[in-house]
């Protein structure tokens, strides 16, 4: 394993058992890298990771603080659903319930910087979690890299995996919107709810690192299976994504 991966663990197992409370200062780097038998730098490399899954505070000082003992995902690293569901040691998995290649929308056009028209791959994903249904994806995808998604596994749970270990492609940035909408009568039968029912709606469009859009989507999530959290801090806020 790798090492600072180990140290990551042990803490967020230490979190999780209580050993470490909800607003306790963690020791010292100095004294974590003893306690591990690694270096500093190592516990940074670890202290980082617990700070992204918000189970930590940012450094203030020479001590960090316990913040919760639920792993959040923040969106600022743009994971995809798969990648983040596996960060929590959760299972993942993914049905294409369908795959159509249309003109786009107008909002489509503007939003992946098309012409009027143009070819776009929509797909509809019924994402789950361990088993149960967890999210609807509407995913467009722009014309110039839907051959490449058609040929993913419709089984697959990650085409952004795919698409990386096929194509190199990089997802750099993304922007969110979230909302909540009521459930359709299809949402509504897919994802196993009443009619009406609150769904939250997270949109965002991703795009490689020249800043060529790749994708735009609407994903609509099953009450109770995520939050979203916004932390504040001098700097830029970072959004993250919690189970529940």
């Amino acid at each position: 394993m790798v090492l600072h991966r180990g140290v990551a663990d042990a803490l967020r197992h230490a979190i999780a058992q209580g050993a470490l409370a909800v607003g306790a200062p963690l020791p010292t780097e100095a004294e974590l890298a003893a306690e591990h038998g690694v270096s500093r730098g190592t516990v940074r490399h670890a202290l980082a990771i617990l700070a992204a899954e918000g189970l930590i505070s940012s450094r203030q000082g020479a001590r960090h603080l316990v913040r919760g003992t639920e792993r959040t995902q923040s969106l600022a690293e743009l994971r995809s659903f798969a990648q983040w569901a596996r960060r929590q040691g959760r299972q993942p998995s993914g049905e294409v319930l369908s795959m159509v290649r249309r003109p786009a929308t107008p909002r489509e056009a503007g939003l992946l910087h098309l012409d009027p028209g143009a070819e776009v791959l929509a797909v509809l994903r019924l994402r789950g979690l361990d088993g149960e249904p967890a999210m609807l994806e509407r995913t467009s995808y722009a014309g110039w890299i839907a051959d490449a998604v058609e040929r993913i596994d419709p089984r697959a749970d990650s085409v952004t995996d795919r698409l990386h270990h096929e194509l190199g492609a990089v997802f750099a940035h993304a922007e969110h919107l979230i909302d909540a909408v009521a459930a359709g009568v299809r949402d509504a039968a897919l994802l196993g709810v009443r009619r009406s029912s609150p769904l939250l709606r997270a949109r965002r469009v991703s795009v490689t690192p020249a800043g060529r859009p790749v994708e735009c989507s609407d994903d609509r999530y099953r009450i109770g299976v995520v939050t979203f959290d916004i932390h504040t801090t001098s700097g830029v806020p970072v959004l993250a994504r919690r189970a529940l």
